[in-house]
């Protein structure tokens, strides 16, 4: 009979979930999947709360990434409100979302991908982590530590705390930036900067070192999308989104108020977590990825200079064509980091970023409000309904990591089956199986909502072990 494998937790990610493996009677792989098995209900319990909280509330679905949501709900409440911020406003709302992406993308590669990267997929999980790549090398490791510090401290600077900052409001932000923070905020850019371009040359060397092991590793088409300016140059804040195809060809570039033309979401009985598509190709036809990868496989340039030089290295790495290798979601992921430090120097030498013009008043409640952003794991989508005193009637969610959700679970069953033996079963091959979710870096408290009742079993066990009573709904 065949066996099932199962690996869980999945460690070093954000949220909760496992993969079973299923083996046949030759120990060979026949189908593996990755489960996300969290419940939040962020959509339906904030019904009836009034739209204005929701920066607040929504922000609370998680502690790594609270400013994407603070943000993106903010821009949905900004159409509810039926108002444009001005300026000043927007400009710093996008310095507080590149905060986010530094201390984000830094912590992804040098804490949590690092340990697989620096000291080998199997190597002892005891040394496999964090305080085995201080040991292996401390001078990188403070790098790490900066750069998160970094990007914490605008996001302190600009909210008042590090996580969950009160800062983004229906129509602007609620308080300028005092000059004495942006002073402080561009004394260490530089040193960041080169904290970037250290861990690039890092990463450089071991896709060199490893170049096999990253052609093969989890490679396979799909369609990419990703947010671009007017040019189609990367924009992390705001834009119009852009599909592509496996070939690099556009299938769609739309403002994402439209959204609903073009994304539908599927349902596997086997997972709290949604799969995205692009609507008019179907399911699975209209699957794609999102984040760093997808992004930089969407766009066309990225306009600060040392990131757009990497961005030139990174388009030929598949002679043009889009790059299929889930590996190189770590080089995208600094390349961005790179960028979102170039971006900040850009914002703060804007000569009326202290301006106190921060805030436009309501106009009109329109009952409806879309925001959306990129946040570092992906593409954000907050819609909110009001009725006409501004009350919630229904709020949809569409999370970076839930667009990812196809191409994790393809992501496993390539790894399990090019490295899983069941007959000669080692540590070291489950760990790939998790750093191929590792790669794609998901935020699983943010991506799980629920569609209809969600299924629950209780199971009774005796002192014995032995089990008493199961029940299920």
């Amino acid at each position: 009979m065949g066996q099932k494998i199962t690996i869980e937790p999945v460690t070093r990610i954000e949220g909760h979930a496992k993969v079973t493996i299923h083996l046949n009677d030759a120990g060979k792989v026949e189908q593996a999947f990755f489960h996300v098995n969290e419940f939040r209900g962020f959509e339906k319990f904030s019904e009836g709360r009034p739209f204005y909280e929701m920066p607040q509330i929504t922000e609370r679905i998680c502690g790594i990434c609270p400013v994407s949501h603070h943000l993106a709900s903010a821009k949905a409440c900004d159409g509810v409100a039926g108002v444009q911020p001005p300026r000043t406003a927007s400009l710093l709302r996008e310095l507080m979302h590149m905060g986010q992406m530094v201390q984000s993308h830094s912590m992804h590669f040098f804490e949590l991908a690092g340990p697989d990267l620096l000291l080998g997929f199997d190597a002892d999980p005891a040394v496999r982590n964090v305080v085995g790549v201080i040991q292996l090398d401390p001078n990188l490791a403070l790098k790490a530590v900066a750069l998160r510090k970094y990007g914490q401290e605008i996001i302190r600077m600009l909210g008042t705390k590090r996580v969950h900052p009160v800062f983004a409001i229906p129509g602007g932000v609620n308080a300028p930036l005092l000059p004495e923070h942006r002073d402080a905020m561009l004394k260490p850019l530089a040193e960041m900067i080169a904290n970037v371009q250290a861990g690039i040359a890092v990463a450089k060397a071991w896709y060199e070192k490893n170049a096999e092991l990253v052609r093969t590793f989890a490679v396979f088409p799909s369609g990419y999308m990703g947010t671009v300016g007017p040019n189609g140059e990367l924009d992390l804040y705001g834009g119009q989104l852009r599909i592509i195809d496996k070939t690099g060809k556009k299938l769609a570039q739309f403002d994402p108020k439209d959204y609903l033309q073009y994304i539908g979401e599927h349902v596997e009985d086997w997972s709290y977590l949604k799969f995205p598509y692009y609507r008019p190709l179907g399911w699975p036809g209209g699957t794609y990825r999102v984040g760093p990868l997808g992004r930089l496989n969407a766009c066309d340039s990225i306009p600060t200079p040392l990131a757009q030089a990497e961005l030139k290295v990174f388009k030929q790495l598949n002679g043009g064509r889009p790059v299929e290798n889930t590996l190189y979601f770590h080089y995208a992921r600094l390349i961005e980091d790179l960028y979102a430090l170039e971006r900040i120097g850009q914002i703060l030498e804007e000569p009326d970023i202290c301006s106190t013009d921060i805030y436009a008043p309501y106009a009109m409640l329109t009952g409806e409000g879309i925001g959306c952003i990129e946040a570092p794991r992906g593409t954000l989508i907050h819609h909110y309904h009001t009725d006409p005193n501004g009350q919630l009637t229904k709020v949809n969610l569409i999370v970076a990591t839930g667009h990812n959700n196809w191409a994790m679970s393809e992501s496993v069953r390539a790894v399990a089956r090019d490295f899983v033996d069941g007959n000669h079963l080692t540590e070291g091959m489950l760990n790939r199986i998790e750093a191929a979710i590792r790669a794609h870096d998901p935020c699983l408290s943010c991506a799980t909502h629920a569609v209809g009742q969600m299924p629950l079993e209780v199971i009774v066990y005796g002192p014995d072990g032995s089990e008493v009573n199961r029940l299920a709904r």
